[in-house]
């Protein structure tokens, strides 16, 4: 799955998609069990969880939550940002 919203897109999409904003991943370990959601809403059902020791690539951190990539199961979402530990 693409990481692309109509704000921003992975960097590793430029010659593929537009944005008017690309972001390069900054890779984060999963401190915490969290759950990866389709909208920082939070309100619907997990794409899937994300255990302690897992890598989710950031690309981007507003308020209480993280935009990126989950390369493990290659999906694209939300996460709460405290379940973020420093670079892999």
């Amino acid at each position: 799955m693409d990481a692309v919203r109509p704000d921003i897109a992975d960097i590793r999409l430029a010659g593929r998609v537009f944005a008017p904003h690309y972001a390069a991943p900054m890779p984060r370990v999963i401190h915490f069990e969290t759950a990866l959601r389709v909208s920082a809403k939070g309100d619907e059902p997990a794409l899937a969880t994300l255990q302690k020791g897992d890598v989710f690539e950031v690309l981007e951190v507003a308020g209480s939550n993280a935009w990126g990539v989950a390369p493990g199961p290659g999906l694209v979402g939300y996460v709460d940002a405290s379940a973020l530990g420093e670079t892999e």
